[in-house]
């Protein structure tokens, strides 16, 4: 019977051990499940906040590009504002080279060599000095060390000559290199000197590279082209700029990006064409008048009195697939008109209208018009002066032509350009009047025509004149021609009116263009001109 009991003991300790490790074995099992729980949960929370992130910097990246975006519209838009804060003189002191002279740094030929010193052996004492021979060995290696000593100060002498030799060569080329840059840097400045005399002069290679780095320093937002063309007219004082404007591309054909959250994309929101057009056309507006102020800012010196502005653009056709550089702004001011604008107030294109330029109507799509003057009518002295002077003495001289010859010759130029020319009464200063038609509909008329040979400025009234005789004759437009040039009076009264002033560069042009004849103008010293001078 007890030992029934013992062993019933036994098998319920061994239930209850059993029935505890089952019940820490769910325990275990529920732990786990619910670690397990809390990392799925983390996981999704990671996942989420990943997910949160992701969006975020998506969103923040299409913001960026939406600023970016934004901020290069209003580059646009502020392409004359820009300017007017820029001082755009140059000065001719800062372009001079103020060189940077090197240190010299010949390095370890620099030093003196270390002299050697002499270490004689050390005298034997004791009971080592009474041992027979060691003094007279001693002796002998003191004088073999001073003999290697001075074979050593030898040496060293020779080592130290060579080091000084290398020294003083050095110091040579390093005097020689910073002469060499001394001489270049005043070379360098004696050319800007001689530019500057050249400028203040008026001479007209040196003012169109003077406003040729005018505009090559004015800064632009990306996408402009910065390519132009100058001509100075010292005659009439008239500067002209064919400048090469930025395509509509320039305009953003995105107006705003927008983030599908639900498609992870980047979409594109379209600027309308009639916004891209608005804005284009507001865009070289200013920059033609952003141009004109930056060359008259920059003359301080009054050499410059009129200014034609050309605005051109390179493209291709899409009708033909071919290149094409059509006209899209052209107009002529004066410094006087011109700086009584109050450009900070101004609206672009309206200002443009009150200065009576000739603007594309629609230069979006590349519809041309007529530039005031075109660049090529020039007198090539002023472009291509090393061809003009090769062929100087091959072309007839307007100035030495007869009355006649001269009549007969702007008579032929005009009917060589397809007019019906009718002589009229001598002109009384010697110059040719004549009255040509035009035969094309809407378009012709009858045309006055003056061509006057003067070597000064043509004065502001022989222009009333023609004016008052176009009005007289009842004619769509008059034409005065010059040997010489004209001054701002004579445009500013040309403006608006149905007068074309073609001066003696035109004439030229006119002649090669139409007639084939390369001439030239130069009136003999003692020219005098018939009419009175501007």
């Amino acid at each position: 019977m007890a030992r029934h009991s013992y062993w019933a003991q036994i098998q319920r300790e061994q239930q209850r051990e059993q029935a505890r490790q089952e019940r820490a074995y769910r325990a275990m099992l529920r732990e786990e499940e619910r670690l397990a729980r809390e990392a799925e949960r983390e996981r999704a929370r990671e996942d989420k906040e990943r997910k949160r992130l992701y969006v975020e910097s998506r969103a923040a990246d299409v913001d960026a590009m939406n600023r970016d975006l934004d901020e290069h519209v209003e580059r646009l838009s502020s392409i004359l504002s820009a300017s007017l804060t820029v001082d755009d003189h140059i000065d001719f002191e800062a372009l001079k080279e103020r060189p940077k002279i090197p240190r010299f740094a010949p390095g370890r030929i620099a030093a003196p060599l270390p002299a050697p010193v002499l270490e004689p052996p050390p005298v034997p004492t004791g009971l080592r000095a009474l041992v027979p021979g060691v003094k007279r060995k001693h002796a002998e290696a003191v004088a073999a060390a001073e003999a290697d000593h001075e074979d050593a100060l030898a040496r060293h002498e020779q080592a130290e000559g060579e080091r000084r030799e290398a020294l003083k060569q050095a110091q040579a080329e390093h005097e020689s290199a910073v002469a060499a840059i001394w001489a270049d840097a005043k070379a360098r400045n004696r050319r800007v000197d001689e530019f500057r005399a050249a400028f203040e002069a008026g001479e007209a290679g040196a003012v169109v590279d003077y406003f040729g780095l005018v505009l090559t320093a004015s800064q632009y937002p990306d996408g402009f082209p910065k390519s132009h063309k100058l001509a100075f007219v010292p005659e009439s004082k008239q500067l002209v700029l064919e400048y090469d404007l930025p395509t509509a591309d320039v305009v953003p054909a995105v107006r705003q990006y927008r983030y599908v959250k639900t498609k992870d994309e980047v979409t594109e929101v379209a600027r309308p064409q009639k916004e891209r057009r608005v804005l284009y056309a507001d865009l070289i507006a200013q920059t033609a008048l952003r141009c004109i102020h930056e060359l008259f800012e920059a003359d301080r010196r009054g050499l410059v009195e009129t200014i034609v502005f050309n605005g051109y653009v390179d493209s291709i056709d899409p009708r033909t697939g071919q290149p094409i550089r059509p006209c899209l702004l052209t107009l002529r001011t004066t410094r006087e008109r011109f700086l009584e604008l109050d450009l900070a107030q101004v609206e672009s294109q309206a200002c443009l209208r009150g200065l009576n330029a000739g603007v594309s109507r629609s230069p979006a799509e590349l519809s041309p018009v007529r530039p005031v003057l075109e660049f090529n009518m020039v007198d090539s002295r002023f472009v291509e002066e090393d061809q003009v002077l090769a062929t100087l003495d091959q072309r007839p001289n307007l100035m030495e032509l007869t009355p006649g010859e001269f009549e007969s010759l702007i008579t032929n130029l005009f009917e060589r350009m397809g007019l019906e020319t009718r002589m009229t009464q001598a002109s009384r200063d010697g110059g040719v009047d004549c009255v040509a038609f035009d035969r094309r509909p809407i378009l012709g008329g009858k045309i006055v025509i003056q061509a006057k040979r003067y070597k000064s400025t043509v004065g502001v009234s022989a222009v009333r004149d023609l004016f008052g005789t176009v009005q007289n004759e009842g004619a769509s437009k008059g034409i005065l021609v010059t040997t010489s040039g004209y001054g701002k009076a004579s445009f500013d009264f040309a403006e608006g009116k149905p007068l074309e002033l073609f001066s003696g560069s035109n004439l030229l042009h006119l002649l090669k263009e139409h007639a084939d004849m390369e001439a030239r103008i130069e009136p003999p010293e003692d020219w005098v001109d018939p009419g009175p001078p501007e």
